[in-house]
């Protein structure tokens, strides 16, 4: 998890609070503005603080690098995703509480998001993300600590050791990934620029992933029904 890092749940009430709320939200907002504007690289943390009109000093008061604050919307979204993870009942199975974590995290960031910056920017922020190498490559650092957190909280909740039972890894793998893809697809020019919209993608990403790993295929699943069809397009079931 990032430095400084704060969940929506724990954000803060209080005037000197929410100042400094607003500051560090002005920060990654004015950030995403200038990296997306004149890139990543050519951006410097001063010019950062100087848009909001704070001091370097204070810029590293909220965020440990240029790269901290880039990834600053993420980390948000991430820590929500972990807490609601946290706190879903022992009964449920791994993959459902991740399923239902994703959901309720998503539920949550909608306003805060909207709060940082609007939704058009974080997915122009993502998209430089992907096309700035240094961004994508901590982008996986960062994705593979998350995911190790994850592996640990399922693990304490199912009562397993993660040397010996490969289960966890697998699962939170499995989940992470069919997210990183939602996001990709979010991501690409044509679709629906909104929170919601990233939402319904995931959960209809992840309601398709135990039907992708089990069973037979036969061949392509018709849209909609996803009923299973040889080549000859002759339903099989």
């Amino acid at each position: 998890m990032s430095v400084g890092q704060d969940t929506a749940a724990e954000r803060p009430a209080g005037l000197r609070a929410r100042k400094k709320q607003r500051t560090r939200d002005d920060l990654m907002r004015v950030a995403l503005e200038l990296f997306t504007t004149q890139g990543y690289d050519a951006t410097t943390v001063d010019e950062i603080a100087d848009a909001v009109e704070v001091s370097q000093r204070t810029f590293f008061r909220y965020f440990a690098s240029k790269e901290d604050v880039a990834f600053g919307v993420a980390s948000l979204v991430e820590g929500q995703f972990v807490e609601q993870l946290r706190l879903r009942p022992a009964g449920e199975d791994p993959i459902l509480a991740m399923r239902r974590a994703v959901v309720r995290a998503w539920e949550l960031m909608g306003e805060t998001i909207d709060e940082v910056a609007p939704v058009e920017l974080v997915m122009r922020a993502y998209r430089m993300i992907e096309s700035t190498p240094a961004l994508l490559s901590a982008a996986l650092r960062r994705g593979s600590e998350t995911e190790d957190e994850i592996v640990g909280i399922i693990a304490a909740r199912e009562h397993l050791d993660v040397e010996s039972d490969p289960r966890p890894r697998v699962a939170v793998a499995a989940v992470c990934g069919v997210m990183r893809m939602a996001g990709r697809v979010w991501g690409q020019p044509g679709h629906e620029t909104s929170v919601e919209a990233l939402a319904a993608l995931t959960e209809t990403y992840l309601d398709a992933l135990a039907p992708s790993l089990t069973g037979p295929w036969h061949g392509a699943r018709e849209p909609r029904t996803g009923r299973h069809v040889c080549r000859d397009d002759v339903p099989v079931g």
